[in-house]
């Protein structure tokens, strides 16, 4: 069992701090890796929250894993920036309620084939300059980042 899924035993849907770490995924193009959820059908960047004991690398990389069935390596891995405050508030659809403390990787380096796993609908590259604007509101500040940051 997971920590949240614990902790949500004592807490029901009442609003949690979560660490959660993520990761920006570039391919040779320059585009980026995003996820198509499948609890809110949004898309966002792949990851997930820590367990305890784990250390930021170990969750991003467990997280992607899980998710887009690629392995990261702690030598390719950067950190893009840290998301916190109001605009990392998030009701998931069954009514549980998060404010994460999100920490944003970025690589163009991974190993593996890119799959679905039963979190995502849809994995898809996308342009900087194309990004889809049904996105889940944890990535909101991301994308306004990646735009102003990776301006053709």
């Amino acid at each position: 069992m997971s920590y949240i899924m614990d902790l949500r035993k004592y807490v029901g849907h009442n609003p949690i701090l979560i660490c959660a770490c993520g990761c920006l995924i570039f391919n040779d193009k320059g585009q980026v890796l995003l996820q198509r959820r499948s609890d809110d059908e949004l898309w966002g960047n792949p990851g997930g929250s820590m367990e305890l004991g784990e250390t930021i690398y170990d969750t991003v990389k467990r997280e992607i894993k899980e998710e887009v069935g690629i392995d990261l390596e702690n030598d390719n891995l950067d950190i893009f920036n840290i998301y916190s405050g109001e605009g990392q508030h998030h009701i998931y659809p069954n009514n549980d309620e998060a404010y994460f403390v999100n920490i944003i990787f970025k690589t163009n380096s991974y190993t593996g084939i890119i799959k679905n796993d039963n979190e995502s609908l849809e994995l898809k590259f996308f342009d900087i300059d194309k990004l889809p604007t049904n996105i889940t509101r944890p990535f909101e500040n991301v994308k306004k980042d990646l735009e102003k940051q990776y301006k053709k």
